[in-house]
């Protein structure tokens, strides 16, 4: 029997505070999260001290999977190089496991040196607070890393296969179209829905973003099935942004029959 192990992004629950959101992951029975700095009135673009999160995390049980995110990483300059250590400082104050690196998504096109280049950079930064640096492609067209495969090369290219690992995406491996896994680089996974029959699928954006069910177009069940084949063991992370589920008044009910469905699928 296939039991995937789910995990919580912040962004399932976002009007929630940190205190609501970790007792929403206890309610399911979840035993990992996702914290982001991206989310107005909670932890942590309010200012809410990394002690406070770790001791809040520590006392309900919850491993801290990671940060998301650092925005833009592969565009690297003296800025990002700031930011990044003092996000990488909170995460291991925290408690975090790794942090989630985004590239830019602008229309900017790819560029493999400039991805080396700030792995290379952040390499350090990462290994001295013993994080993990995970790589999430993003499948919209205009991304500049849309491709795992051309992600998993820099990363082979910079020596930085202990350091790194890719987020594969539902939602961005199906907007990529790219066929190729590789479970054995992945460190985390996102899973989200698209179950709007009308939209195309040039035109899917994160607002789409749902719960998965049985009118998913991703073929979530699919490629979680693959990964695990594959030998992946690693978390199944909810990350919908549709405002229809932020809207939800009971996420829990919500969230529970959507791993039961993933469950009940696998298993099928």
């Amino acid at each position: 029997m296939t039991t995937p192990r789910f995990a919580l992004n912040h962004m399932a629950a976002p009007r929630r505070d940190l205190a609501g959101f970790v007792a929403l992951a206890c309610e399911l029975g979840i035993d990992a999260v996702e914290i982001r700095n991206d989310l107005d009135d909670t932890a942590i673009a309010d200012g809410t001290p990394p002690g406070v999160v770790r001791a809040t995390a520590e006392v309900a049980g919850l491993t801290i999977l990671s940060i998301n995110a650092l925005q833009r990483f592969n565009d690297w300059t003296p800025a990002r190089a700031a930011e990044a250590a003092v996000l990488a400082d909170y995460a291991a104050a925290c408690g975090a496991r790794g942090i989630v690196l985004v590239p830019v998504c602008d229309g900017t096109p790819k560029n493999q040196e400039k991805l080396e280049r700030a792995l290379s950079a952040l390499k350090p930064i990462l290994l001295q607070r013993n994080l993990t640096g995970l790589v999430e492609p993003l499948g919209f067209a205009f991304s500049s890393l849309r491709s795992k495969a051309d992600a998993a090369a820099a990363i082979a290219a910079v020596g930085g296969e202990g350091v790194f690992r890719l987020v594969h995406d539902t939602f961005h491996h199906y907007l990529a179209g790219e066929s190729q896994l590789f479970p054995e680089l992945t460190g985390l996974v996102h899973i989200s829905g698209v179950a709007d029959d009308a939209v195309s699928v040039a035109d899917m954006r994160d607002g789409h973003r749902e719960l998965v069910a049985a009118d998913d177009r991703l073929d979530n069940v699919g490629q979680i099935a693959a990964l695990v084949a594959g030998g992946y063991a690693g978390a199944f992370s909810f990350e919908p942004f549709a405002p229809g589920v932020h809207d939800l008044a009971d996420p829990a009910a919500a969230l529970r029959e959507s791993m039961a469905f993933i469950r009940d699928r696998l298993n099928g």
